[in-house]
């Protein structure tokens, strides 16, 4: 178990981005100034430039065309803090979010539920309280937009699944538990999604869609060409 509290200063926050420039903006406006932001981009569009005009510091861009788990990975290889922030480009953090992290108890490894405040609001507040149920069963339910994790357990543990194009973020969460790690649900570290276009195909496909890949991954049954494919999780809306 690592020392706590969670210093600013001590934290990277850690986002795969390809051609987010209509999120890019919200995104950063909500992570205070002193934080490190690594991106992960893969963009043909001009999030890049956006980013940096949005956040003139504090901005490490490294351009790269690695998985979802690869590019989570490279930014944590490029980080230096004791303390890695996973998240997406399309949300928002929550106002007290950051206040919030220096009363943390001790852990490993914390992650947070995702809202909305707009669309899909119900949705989001069931599966928030999932991952509530989940955690008393043993089992984390983590979100890759809203997971807080020690360095050195990210590496002790393998970190992400470099074959994963989806799910990674629920099978580190399992990996790091059956190792022995201490990994906590803090449903007041909340994020805000503000991008519904997988939701819009459907919440009942995307329901079926994870709770299908996460039972075979969780079993360790899913055959490796499975684990590549994203069964369609990626496809433009």
């Amino acid at each position: 178990m690592k020392n706590n509290p969670i210093n600013l200063n001590d934290l990277t926050i850690i986002v795969p981005t390809r051609n987010e420039v209509q999120n890019i903006p919200v995104f950063l406006s909500s992570i205070p100034e002193n934080i490190l932001v690594v991106m992960i981009d893969a963009s043909d569009d001009k999030t890049c430039e956006i980013a940096r005009k949005v956040r003139p510091s504090k901005l490490l861009i490294y351009r790269s065309f690695e998985r979802i788990a690869g590019a989570r990975h490279l930014g944590a290889q490029l980080a230096s803090t004791n303390w890695l922030l996973f998240t997406d480009a399309d949300i928002n953090f929550d106002a007290n979010y950051f206040s919030r992290l220096s009363g943390l108890a001790p852990a490993d490894a914390f992650y947070g539920p995702k809202l909305s405040q707009n669309e899909y609001k119900t949705y989001y507040q069931r599966i928030a309280t999932w991952q509530g149920i989940s955690q008393k069963m043993g089992i984390p339910a983590v979100s890759g937009s809203n997971f807080i994790v020690n360095r050195d357990s990210y590496f002790e543990s393998g970190g992400f699944a470099p074959e994963l194009t989806v799910n990674e973020d629920s099978e580190l969460g399992w990996r790091l538990s059956q190792q022995g790690y201490d990994i906590k649900f803090k449903k007041d570290l909340i994020v805000y999604s503000h991008d519904h276009r997988r939701l819009r195909k459907g919440t009942t496909r995307k329901t079926l869609h994870s709770l299908a890949r996460c039972l075979l991954l969780y079993l360790n049954i899913l055959p490796r060409a499975w684990r590549i494919n994203d069964w369609g999780y990626w496809s433009s809306s």
